[in-house]
């Protein structure tokens, strides 16, 4: 039974896990990229359409990792 579980429910789980935890991080990696971009350019006063598809690619692509490694090892340590 548990090579069951381990077979078809643990990707299952932290795929389900990744997607619920992507939008949230995004959304905070987000507006951090922005804070900095603009404490490191403080004569900047708004970004322009590739500065923010640039942080807005970096945010996407650190989501994606951070809740892939979160959903992984919660899913392997919760769960069995």
């Amino acid at each position: 039974m548990l090579e069951f579980y381990k077979t078809f429910h643990q990707p299952l789980w932290t795929v389900l896990l990744m997607l619920a935890l992507y939008f949230p991080i995004k959304k905070i990696l987000y507006q951090l990229y922005m804070r900095k971009f603009f404490k490191d350019h403080p004569e900047k006063k708004e970004l322009n359409q590739e500065e923010d598809l640039r942080l807005s690619k970096r945010a996407r692509l650190t989501s994606v990792l951070l809740s892939l490694v979160f959903s992984y090892l919660y899913v392997q340590n919760v769960f069995l």
